[in-house]
């Protein structure tokens, strides 16, 4: 209102100058205000989505194990041009001109901003994350990463009025957390910054929903396995090295005790869920954050089940002592029977299925393929 009436002032006293020139006014644009700058009881939420259009989607972090997976899903659903993926990193070929790809870093909120507005953006991925053992090796980076992108991202959906989901996992506990099985709600004491950060983001993300509105919305993923990306860092990539290793040379080296028992899910089931619960009505969510889970196995019943296909995998155990303690922190089983109750949500694969899948897409032209 201040803005409007200086420009109807100006309008007004230039209009009677005695020059009788004719004067053209550039107009006065309002400058939009983060989260940051405003009271919390402010309100800033901007036009409303209509849920009957396509979401106009933004993956960050999209080049890791999830977000290629998932921009391919959302684009077979809600379109291709409606689906951005975006990475700091260069994307390989068949990615780059799969759909829509840029560079977002989520450490610049101004350029971070730009993209959402410049894009219309009404729902958000956040995937950036540096995973556990990685995070443990440089912490400085894993809190910068984790936690103040994470605030960035907060700050801008919240602005926006976007649907926000990130990720949680099995890291978000610790030691005396209940771990056979460990429901939604429960102590939650994370010995490491990877975990610290997860039950930070759970926790931010419930803060944003009941004090300015958000749309948040979190799944606690157990370890996820797939086919199309390599290990990425986390403890529980032993279950997608051990496919690449028995394939590549008949030999695998793990890094846990064969009796690590720790809840496990193949990606698509993965992807699945998080569309699921994106799509899910508001009034249908009980909660913010829901455990979901699939199996649960250690490395000698994995083991076992690879060795089906490949007899001869001649397997060795040389524990890391920090990605074990990591692992002795984290649930044997999750309880995900709200996440069941609440959205219908159920998987598909269990191991059996889980080890076939892995070994059509990765061993058709391998000397597994020949001795079958």
């Amino acid at each position: 209102p201040v803005i409007r009436n200086l420009g109807r002032a100006a309008s007004q006293l230039l209009q009677s100058s005695g020059c009788g020139c004719g004067v053209s006014l550039v107009p006065v644009r309002a400058i939009g205000v983060s989260p940051r700058q405003v009271a919390s009881d402010a309100s800033f939420h901007s036009v409303t989505f209509s849920e009957s259009d396509h979401p106009r989607v933004l993956i960050t972090g999209g080049l890791g194990q999830l977000g290629v997976g998932l921009a391919k899903l959302l684009r077979k659903r809600f379109g291709k041009n409606n689906v951005i993926l975006s990475d700091i990193r260069k994307p390989a070929d068949n990615v780059f001109y799969s759909g829509p790809f840029i560079f977002a870093d989520i450490l610049d909120y101004k350029n971070l901003r730009e993209i959402v507005v410049n894009n219309r953006i009404t729902w958000l991925f956040h995937y950036s994350a540096l995973l556990s053992a990685v995070g443990e090796a440089n912490v400085p980076l894993a809190r910068a990463v984790n936690i103040t992108g994470l605030h960035n991202v907060l700050d801008i959906a919240a602005e926006h009025n976007l649907r926000l989901f990130v990720p949680s996992t099995i890291g978000a506990f610790g030691p005396t957390s209940p771990r056979d099985p460990t429901p939604d709600l429960c102590i939650q004491r994370p010995r490491t910054i990877y975990g610290v950060s997860k039950v930070h983001a759970e926790l931010m993300g419930e803060y944003y929903h009941y004090h300015y509105g958000l749309d948040f919305r979190c799944l606690r993923y157990p370890g996820i396995i797939s086919a199309d990306s390599q290990p990425g860092g986390g403890t529980t990539d032993y279950a997608v090295q051990i496919f690449h290793d028995a394939i590549k040379t008949g030999k695998f080296k793990c890094y846990l005790r064969p009796d690590t028992r720790l809840p496990m899910m193949y990606i698509d089931d993965c992807l699945k869920a998080t569309l699921e619960v994106m799509e899910a009505p508001a009034e249908a969510l009980t909660m913010r954050t829901y455990n979901i889970s699939a199996m649960s196995f250690t490395p000698e019943e994995l083991a076992q089940e690879v060795q089906k296909y490949v007899p001869e995998l001649q397997i060795t155990y040389n524990v890391d002592q920090v990605r074990q303690a990591i692992a002795d922190s984290w649930p044997m089983n999750f309880d995900d029977s709200n996440a069941r109750r609440d959205w219908g949500w159920k998987h598909d694969y269990d191991l059996p299925e889980l080890v076939t899948t892995m070994f059509s897409y990765l061993g058709s032209d391998s000397r597994i393929a020949q001795a079958n």
